[in-house]
Formats: structure tokens, C-alpha cells, sequence
């Protein structure tokens, strides 16, 4: 209702805007011509001085003046017939007046009416603003239907199936990207991050269970390419289910070892491997705890001290190594050493505090480890 009552005032103002100079015209061509009123002056004159009521020389002079006056105003007007023109003036500014009152409004809901809304509600800005994000999903997901229905026709479209599936799997709909990654599997060849991609599907169908299913789909993806870090991941993942929490540390240490610095995934890892440690020894490497397993308890402790004492020795002098100072601020903890954590922490900080992605991935492995203060 506010919306027409808004385009009525609007219109209404076009419309006096157009009337406006039309109605000052008709009232200036309506005012008396300046001949008329002298020819009255004069007709005054002559009455005034046959009633003598003024003196024929100072009548003499005011008709001369008059006169003068009217020749000049008689001068500047046109000869054409003044009240011709008069009726044709009156009889356009009605036209348009006519026009304006009517055809202002009639061209504006011409043009309103196929190209506005006017029966659509008001939209409030919150749902406006929910209608974009679900907007976004509805055309993913019509674009899903359209995938689906080019694969029903094209069945053997190894790519369709390979862009298809990932997209499933975030939509939520596991079990169909289960078989698309299977077809993608099927028309595309076989490939470790096919496997491991198929493996994650399975599992996230089963809630996250890394099932016997799914753990087959990563030992081939690691046959396939030993040092595929999805497959490495679950299949720690795997052991740790199992209760073999030693071998899933085993894995993923292994894997973090190997890994880029920039990894996106090593602060997982690092989660994944806080979660696991424990015992009295701090993450080393497979060869040291092998060698350490015939020790007495004391002679183990003081090596295991003598390598923290190491570790953190080269870490200060080269402190760009993330890895090295989660190693070490773990294995403070294990002795117990909580002081020497914390300070291990904050040397840490410093030493990759101009590199903001290494900072990221320090600062997320020391609030896996309880320090993220």
C-alpha cells in the first residue's frame, strides 16, 4: 500500500510540473494589453475636460504624453489577430493538460505492470539475507540434478562421475558419492586418490567409523602410492579404533616426517597424534625407541633427556622447524617439566613469528597440547 501511494505522489508531481508553466502562460496572456489602458486614459481626458475638471493646456499635454506612450506599446505588439491566437493558445494548453492528468498516469502503469511486482510481499533483510545462502545451495544443487541426468544418458562419462562425486560428499549424501567414486573408479582407472577418495566416502557414511570396507579401499591407495597422506591418515585413524594407539602414532609420525611444511592437514595430524601419545616417552623416532627398549629405566630416562637436550639445542639455532618445537614442548611435558614447555612455547613463538603460516600451524599443535595461551 505505501508503495502505490508513493508512485501516486510521485505522479501527481510530474503532472504539476507539467501544468505549472501552462497555467503562468494563460494567466499573462489574460492580463490587459498596455493599449487598451491608454486609450482608457485618453477617453478619461476628454471627459475630465468637458466636465472641466482640468484645463485645456494641461489637457493638450497629457494627451500628447499619452499619445506618445500608446504609439510605443502600439509599436512593440503584434498585428496578427490577437484573439485567434488567444482561442488556438487556450485550446493547446488544454490538450496538454488533458494529456498530462491522463497519459502521465496511463504510460507509467503500462510500463509499472509487466516489468515491477506489484503484488509481491515485503521481504525483511533476514531472510533476504537466508534466501542468498539457500540460493547457493539450491543451484548446486540443481546443478547436482542436471550432472545426474547427463550420467543417466552417458553412463561411461569417467569425468562426469569424477567431478560428481566430491560434490555428493559435501552435500551430505555419502552413499551416492560412494558410487559415484566407484563409477569414477570404474570408466577413469585405478588410482591411489580414487581409492583414498572412495575410503573417506565409506567412512563418513559409517559416521566416521573407518570400516573394514573402507580400510581395504586405503591399504590399496597405499599400495598404489605409499606416501598418499589421506590413505596414511585413515589408515592411523583405522589402528587407533582398533586400539592400537602405538601404531597409529607409529603412522602418522611417519607421516608428518614426510610432510611440507605448508601441509594443510599436518595440524590434524598433530591432533591426531597429541590424542594418541602418552607414557613416559616423548615422540622420537622408531630406530631410538627400539634401541631403548633394553634399557633400565634410569639409563632410558637419561637418554631420552639427553636427545630433548639436543633437540632443543638445534631448534635455537634454527627455529623454523614447527614439527621440532611441538616435539619438543610434548616431551617437557611427558618428564613432567611443564615450565620448560611453556618456555619452550613462547621460544617458538618467536623464532617463526615473521612467517604467519608456520606461526598458524605452531600456535594450532600447542592448543592440541594444552598451551594455547
Amino acid at each position: 500500500m505505501t508503495l502505490w501511494f508513493v508512485f501516486a505522489l510521485m505522479t501527481v508531481a510530474a503532472i504539476f510540473a507539467v501544468l505549472w508553466p501552462l497555467g503562468r502562460g494563460a494567466r499573462a496572456q489574460n492580463q490587459g494589453s498596455e493599449v487598451v489602458v491608454y486609450k482608457d486614459q485618453l477617453a478619461e481626458i476628454e471627459r475630465d475636460l468637458a466636465a472641466g475638471l482640468i484645463a485645456v493646456p494641461e489637457a493638450e499635454a497629457a494627451r500628447v504624453e499619452i499619445s506618445r506612450r500608446l504609439l510605443a506599446a502600439a509599436g512593440s505588439e503584434p498585428v496578427s489577430e490577437p484573439k485567434v491566437e488567444l482561442k488556438s493558445s487556450l485550446k493547446w494548453r488544454r490538450a496538454a493538460a488533458v494529456l498530462a492528468l491522463v497519459g502521465l498516469p496511463l504510460v507509467a502503469i503500462g510500463v509499472y505492470m509487466p516489468l515491477g511486482s506489484p503484488l509481491l510481499r515485503d521481504f525483511p533483510l533476514a531472510q533476504r539475507e537466508r534466501g542468498s545462502g539457500s540460493g547457493m545451495a539450491q543451484s548446486l544443487e540443481n546443478l547436482v540434478v542436471q550432472v545426474e541426468q547427463h550420467l543417466e544418458k552417458n553412463p561411461t562419462d569417467g569425468r562426469g562421475w569424477n567431478v560428481l562425486a566430491p560434490v555428493l560428499e559435501r552435500l551430505g549424501r555419502f552413499d551416492d558419492a560412494v558410487r559415484a567414486y566407484r563409477n569414477s573408479l570404474t570408466y577413469n582407472g585405478e588410482s591411489a586418490e580414487r581409492r583414498s577418495d572412495l575410503g573417506e566416502a565409506i567412512t563418513a557414511a559409517a559416521s566416521g567409523v573407518v570400516t573394514a570396507e573402507a580400510k581395504a579401499e586405503f591399504e590399496r591407495a597405499h599400495a598404489l602410492n605409499a606416501d598418499d597422506p589421506k590413505a596414511n591418515y585413515f589408515l592411523g585413524l583405522a589402528a587407533e579404533q582398533d586400539g592400537r594407539k602405538d601404531d597409529a602414532a607409529t603412522i602418522w609420525r611417519a607421516l608428518l616426517a614426510k610432510a611440507p611444511a605448508d601441509a594443510p592437514w599436518r595440524a590434524l595430524v598433530q591432533s591426531s597424534l597429541a590424542r594418541v601419545g602418552g607414557g613416559t616417552m616423548p615422540a622420537l623416532s622408531d630406530e631410538t625407541v627400539a634401541a631403548s627398549k633394553d634399557m633400565n629405566e634410569g639409563d632410558r630416562n637419561a637418554m631420552i633427556r639427553g636427545m630433548v637436550e639436543r633437540l632443543a639445542t638445534r631448534l635455537k639455532q634454527n627455529g623454523d622447524d614447527v614439527e621440532g618445537w611441538l616435539r619438543l614442548v610434548r616431551a617437557y611435558l611427558v618428564m613432567g617439566d611443564r615450565d620448560k614447555a611453556v618456555g619452550a612455547s613462547t621460544d617458538a613463538r618467536q623464532a617463526v613469528a615473521n612467517n604467519a603460516e608456520r606461526l598458524r600451524q605452531l600456535n594450532e599443535g600447542l592448543k592440541t597440547l594444552g598451551l594455547d595461551g
